[in-house]
């Protein structure tokens, strides 16, 4: 974690492009899953493994808004940050920066995703479930300072 953020590094391969070279439109949604699965794989492996009572999470929405195009072997560093935080729900936001040559970086994408967690009723039909309590302590973390109680 880089202060309030997860970050997640990714090098451009030719297969995140389209036919003009750009990166293709749905490979930054792509990248927004595996930043949050990457954190929870490297702070909350239990709950990830057994997901305790069946508690899964579901995308409930996501978005994209594009600021500058990437191209290939650019890199990029995806920045999450825990934005609002419901006692079912979460949305994280994502920032995606290009590292330059001279050592800045270049903002080129934000993004958001809101998640919930749900568990499985005695029909089988999929229903809100608490976040669970270690998830949230993490989740506490890399809460922008601007949704914090």
């Amino acid at each position: 974690m880089n202060g309030d953020a997860y970050e997640y590094r990714h090098v451009v391969g030719i297969e995140d492009t389209d036919l003009l070279g750009n990166v293709n439109y749905v490979n930054y949604i792509r990248w927004q899953g595996r930043a949050r699965e990457m954190f929870l794989r490297d702070y909350v492996p239990d709950v990830v493994a057994g997901f305790a009572d069946g508690v899964r999470l579901l995308t409930v929405s996501c978005r994209c808004d594009y600021l500058r195009e990437l191209a290939v072997f650019d890199e990029v560093v995806i920045r999450m940050r825990q934005g609002e935080l419901g006692q079912t729900q979460s949305v994280m936001t994502y920032e995606y920066w290009r590292q330059l040559p001279d050592g800045g970086e270049e903002l080129v994408a934000t993004g958001e995703q809101r998640i919930a967690c749900v568990r499985p009723d005695e029909h089988g039909r999929m229903v809100p479930a608490r976040i669970p309590e270690q998830m949230r302590r993490l989740l506490e973390q890399v809460q922008s300072p601007s949704t914090r109680r």
